[in-house]
Order: structure tokens, then sequence, then C-alpha cells
């Protein structure tokens, strides 16, 4: 079974790219555009990209424009199995991307940690040989209860499991220990290198990487410009420099790793290989605005 499932978020994403200084209390000029995004859209949009045949995406987004995004993501070819929140508006960001390309988030969360227990469902793993976690979902503890029932059915069903960290930010509001406990039984962690550090205490994120994957057998950690780690079991097997790009917009950038990533590892690559093909996915990713391919 060559399928992926991504359990994750749906977002609508306001991209506002900007020069000069943010002006306090008055006008910013600025390029702005409304983008489908969301990190586990993101994941599954790159994995289809990247020629992984079967993706879907499990999420919940508002009834007002569930179809717009369902449609965004069939295109990508991701099969949408989206829950309409009748409450609650999809969950949106506001991206703010200054000259260097570094974006800050300004996040309203809205229907993603709404996503209930009772939107899964064991069928759901049927075809599936990889279920990805995007980590939003276990900072609340309705979305966390989905989020964990998620990972013990594919552990029963023998489907491997990885999880994105997802947020440093939220890590520290929500606590690391919380987050290391959900770790248990995962088998791929792919955290970028602040999450990394927060996670493990260690600021170099080579020993983070080492630290972490005696936890998690297999951690990658996305360095940015620096490229990629790859520790196994307690060892770096692999240093992957980061390739060639004109930056935009790093927004994305890591859901687009994690795409190329698992795609090739559901190909049959080793984590050396799949990293290398995450890396090239980054690069492209960096000189594209918004999150997707």
């Amino acid at each position: 079974m060559t399928g992926l499932l991504v359990v994750g978020d749906v977002v609508t994403d306001v991209v506002a790219r900007y020069s000069a200084p943010l002006a306090h209390g008055t006008d910013t000029p600025a390029t702005i555009r409304i983008v489908p995004g969301g990190a586990g859209s993101n994941v599954a949009c790159w994995a289809a990209y990247r020629g992984c045949r079967d993706v879907r995406l499990l999420a919940r987004a508002g009834v007002a424009d569930l179809e717009w995004h369902a449609a965004r993501l069939r295109t990508a070819g991701v099969r949408p199995l989206l829950v309409p929140d009748d409450e609650v508006p999809t969950a949106t960001v506001v991206a703010l991307v200054d000259r260097t390309a570094e974006r800050t988030f300004l996040t309203d969360s809205g229907a993603v940690l709404r996503l209930c227990p009772a939107d899964w469902s064991l069928d759901l793993l049927e075809g599936i040989g990889h279920l990805h976690l995007s980590g939003y979902l276990l900072f609340s503890g309705t979305s966390r209860a989905t989020a964990l029932a998620a990972m013990s059915a594919a552990r029963k069903a023998g489907v491997t499991v990885s999880i994105d960290p997802a947020s440093a930010g939220f890590i520290r509001e929500r606590g690391v220990e919380r987050l290391l406990s959900d770790l248990d039984g995962v088998d791929v962690l792919l955290p970028n290198t602040d999450e990394a550090r927060l996670l493990t205490g260690l600021p170099d994120p080579a020993d983070a990487a080492v630290k972490l994957s005696r936890s998690v057998p297999l951690t990658v950690v996305t360095l940015g410009a620096g490229g990629a780690l790859v520790a196994e079991a307690g060892t770096v097997t692999a240093r992957l420099p980061s390739r060639a790009a004109q930056v935009l917009d790093t927004t994305g950038a890591g859901d687009a790793f994690t795409g190329a990533f698992l795609a090739a590892r559901l190909a049959g690559a080793d984590a050396r290989t799949a990293a290398e093909e995450g890396c090239r996915a980054g690069a492209e990713a960096v000189a594209l605005i918004g999150g997707r391919p």
C-alpha cells in the first residue's frame, strides 16, 4: 500500500510581502495575495506534486469556503476529506514576509482545532501506507484526541506514522513534555531547527537530532538555508546541503520538504535520498509565493 493520509489543516493564507520597515500606526506598502494553505494541506499537495498518486487529506473547514479549498486540493492531485464546520470559519493565517523572505504569522485557528474523534474512521486507513499528522492538532484537547486516535489506529494496522511538530511558539505555550509524550510510537519526526532545540534543550541541531532519534527512530531536522540533518536510532546518518534558490517567500518550505520526503519514502527511497528530495522541494518552494507548488 502506497497511499498517504494526512490529518491536519486547511487554511486561508493572506500573504503580505513588504520591503520597508513596518510603520506602526500608519501605512506600509505591500504586495498582498490570498492563497490556500495550511501545513497539512501543503504537505499533501507537495507529496502529490512529487509523484505520490494516492494522497488524501482529513481536515475541518468552515462551510463558507469549504468547496473553494476542496477544489484547489483536487486540482493539486489531493483527495479532500473535508469536514464542514457551520459554527466557525476556516482557519486564517496572515503571513508577514519581510525583504529577507522571513515570515511572521498571525494565526486564527478557526475550524482546525475542532477536528474531533467523530471525524475519524478506521475506513480512512484503507489502502494507506503512511499516516502524517500536523503537529498543530496536538495543541487543543479535541483535535489532540483525534490525532492520538488516528495514531493508535495506524499502529494497530501496521501503518507508519510521522509528525511535524509545527510551531515552536505553540510548543512553548502548551509545554514541551506534553508534546514529547505524544510522540510515543511515532516512526518519523520532522522538526525544524527551532523545534528540535526546544524539544531537547540542546543548542546544536545535530545533538538535538541525535537525542530525538533515540525516541523517534528516524528524525529529520530541517535547517532552512543550511539544508537538513538525518538521524537514525541515535546517530547522524546524513547531512544534506540546501539547494540554490531565488528566495521570495519561505512560507511552506518545511511543508514542501516534508511532502517530497514522504513521497520518496513511500516510493521506496532510503532516508538520505528522501531528504535530498526534500531539500530540492524546499528550494523550489521558497521561489514561490505561498506554501504550495
